[in-house]
């Protein structure tokens, strides 16, 4: 009967030591859980901010001021546009395809000699 109450006592010791070393691991994890979700705030607040200096330089009026202030652009005359009488003439459009069967593979048909 000793002998059986010993090992009973051994284990509940040994169930008691398994059971806190699970609590102290899952403790464990629940502090890099924590310290991962601080991290992902901080992250999404970066992204955040990123974002609104991001708009902030995106702005059409800054983006005018700076090309005012850096480039030296001069506004458009009238006079830089030409009339429509001096385009190019329009290309001849191409002969429409025959209806024949294309024998060449595709390739245009040899000028023949004369």
């Amino acid at each position: 009967m000793r002998v059986l109450n010993i090992v009973v006592i051994c284990a509940l010791i040994f169930a008691a030591s398994v059971v806190y070393k699970i609590k102290f691991d899952s403790t464990l994890q629940a502090e890099k859980v924590g310290k991962l979700a601080g991290q992902i705030r901080r992250e999404r607040d970066a992204i955040a901010a990123l974002r609104a200096e991001w708009a902030r330089l995106d702005t059409p009026g800054r983006i005018q001021g700076l090309a005012e202030r850096h480039l030296d652009l001069q506004p458009i005359k009238p006079t830089q546009f030409d009339s429509l009488d001096n385009l190019p003439p329009r290309p001849v459009a191409a002969e429409p395809a025959t209806s024949s069967p294309d024998t060449t593979g595709g390739l245009p048909a040899a000028p023949e000699a004369k």
